[in-house]
């Protein structure tokens, strides 16, 4: 529960879990002890506390709280009779408050070892461990948390695997591939394109993985030595540069806010489908349509939601609440849905609705599908979860952005869906920004501006737009390159249509991550915000306060 729009009369109840509740335990008055009996199947299947029991629980420990000034460890307990609430203890709390501030680690490698295998170095970290090779996602129960996985490529299937991942090596994909993001996102070090790693690393073997010796990294046979220095980052000044976060992963918010922040420039709403929803949303508005063995897929997924839609509101409201909750009031800005065709396909009940394309990265995503007959409905559930987040939990720190919009006439289309399902630009504050990624998004900028409240950078995809280069191709990995000079030319001039209109631009691409020069570059161009993944903050804030210290021209050119 978040308590500071509780305190504003809102019902912010963020997060919850549905427990097996397989036992009850009861008092036995023959035998004068406990016993444990089972629990029905429709019981198992409800929430342990209705909302108001929530609501007022939650109520009276903030009241706890204020009384006794500091954070307090509040037990609770609830009349099986008459269903009344009771606070039984309230103690200092001495374990979470305890905490120290959070600190960024800085890795050192003191020497180089026998190379395995390189690639492209994701992420400031080194790690060491034994390696584990997973072909499929079969395997992810094998996988030990701590282990080096070794695969040819991932996507979001393979994400539970990744969590408990010390490191990751993909024999296939580039700085922008899925192995790649999600690994910045999680904070571990990441060798992609890492050509035959499964062959020449093998499996159960200790190595080291090193992301700390520049663009490339490495595979070292054994565990080498190294040094970790710990910084706090709240020592540092802030920069001029408004410094924002791209946070997809629900899981990882409470922990990646406690670094320095002014918001959240990127969170990825796929993230959240893969990790919290995992059902594809026409699978629930069309769930009568499914084959008998799909509807038991969903139906396992779904347990406790009598209305299969309900599951997805409910479910993707959640995991965006905890982001925006764990930000606030600093701004959140939500990204809908990006996936590609093929990606919703793995969702469970995706492949019915989704056609195959022969190249998904330029096909049906974005903004061509929340207006589109074939998705509209899907759409109308990501809307209704955005508003209840604002609406009902009260976090009106959250905006929204649009994914890849080829042309103005469509932004309009997205913003009057959107209107439809009542969620309208403007509206109690909300700001609807649009990402500029295409080519035509920077080449009609001004005709964006009149639609939209500012724009982020995707430099991913525009490089790949504006140089022709597919982005997961390893054959043209070397020519993907944020830094060249058309790219640069793009981003400048859409700051200056962009501030002509009065619109903000800020990016979230992951350029200004992997390359300070263009973090600095972009400073120079007058950008109003930068978001960076967690692993980044520190050094391009290094990097952007030395900038501001002395002239930009001078650092830009040297």
């Amino acid at each position: 529960v978040h308590k500071p729009t509780l305190a504003a009369g809102f019902e912010p109840i963020i997060w919850r879990k549905l427990g097996a509740k397989e036992l009850r335990m009861a008092y036995d008055p023959a035998g004068h002890r406990l016993r444990n009996d089972p629990v029905a199947a429709a019981e198992r299947e409800r929430y342990s506390l209705e909302d108001a029991d929530i609501l007022q629980l939650a109520r009276w420990a903030v009241s706890i709280e204020k009384h006794y000034g500091m954070p307090m460890d509040i037990e609770w307990a609830k009349d099986g009779l008459s269903g009344e609430l009771f606070i039984v203890q309230a103690r200092p709390e001495t374990v979470h408050s305890q905490r120290q501030a959070p600190t960024v680690r800085l890795y050192k490698l003191d020497q180089r070892g026998e190379i395995l295998v390189e690639g492209i170095a994701v992420g400031d970290a080194l790690a060491v461990g034994p390696t584990r090779v997973v072909e499929s996602t079969a395997q992810m129960d094998e996988f030990q948390p701590g282990e080096v996985l070794v695969t040819r490529i991932t996507d979001p299937d393979w994400e539970p695997i990744m969590k408990k991942a010390g490191a990751i090596v993909t024999e296939r994909g580039g700085r922008t591939s899925h192995a790649a993001i999600v690994a910045r996102e999680l904070g571990i070090p990441a060798l992609v394109g890492a050509n035959q790693a499964i062959a020449k690393i093998g499996a159960g073997r200790e190595v080291t993985v090193s992301c700390v010796e520049g663009e490339t990294g490495y595979v070292y046979a054994g565990r080498l030595p190294h040094q970790v220095t710990e910084v706090n980052p709240f020592d540092l000044p802030r920069p001029r540069t408004k410094i924002m976060m791209n946070a997809g992963s629900p899981e990882q918010a409470f922990r990646v806010c406690q670094l320095p922040h002014q918001g959240v420039g990127l969170a990825r709403m796929e993230f959240i489908f893969a990790s919290w929803v995992r059902v594809h949303p026409l699978a629930l508005t069309r769930y009568q349509s499914l084959d008998p063995a799909l509807r038991g897929e969903v139906d396992v997924l779904t347990r406790g939601y009598v209305d299969k839609t309900e599951y997805f509101v409910d479910k993707l409201s959640q995991g965006i609440a905890v982001i925006a909750a764990a930000f606030w009031p600093h701004q959140v800005i939500l990204r809908f849905s990006d996936f590609k065709t093929n990606e919703y396909a793995h969702l469970v009940g995706g492949a019915p609705f989704e056609p195959h394309e022969e190249n998904p990265m330029l096909g049906w995503r974005g903004a061509s599908r929340y207006y589109h007959p074939d998705y509209k409905e899907g759409f109308m559930l990501e809307v209704a979860a955005v508003r209840r987040v604002r609406e009902k939990f009260g976090l009106t720190n959250l905006a929204v952005m649009i994914p890849f919009c080829r042309t103005p006439e469509e932004g309009a289309r997205v913003l009057e869906t959107m209107a439809e399902g009542g969620l309208a630009r403007g509206k109690d504050g909300l700001e609807v920004y649009v990402m500029a990624e295409i080519p035509s998004n920077i080449l009609q900028a001004e005709e964006f501006a009149e639609l939209f409240d500012g724009f982020s950078i995707g430099s991913n995809d525009l490089t790949q737009l504006t140089l022709g280069v597919d982005r997961d191709s390893d054959r043209v990995a070397p020519l993907f390159d944020e830094r060249n000079a058309g790219v640069k030319k793009s981003c400048a001039t859409l700051i200056e249509a962009a501030h002509r209109k009065g619109r903000k631009v800020g990016i979230c691409g992951q350029a200004p991550s992997d390359y300070p020069e263009f973090a600095a570059f972009l400073v120079e161009q007058g950008i109003d915000t930068i978001s960076l993944t967690p692993d980044a903050i520190l050094p391009t804030t290094l990097k952007i306060l030395e900038l501001e210290k002395v002239p930009v021209t001078a650092v830009a050119a040297e």
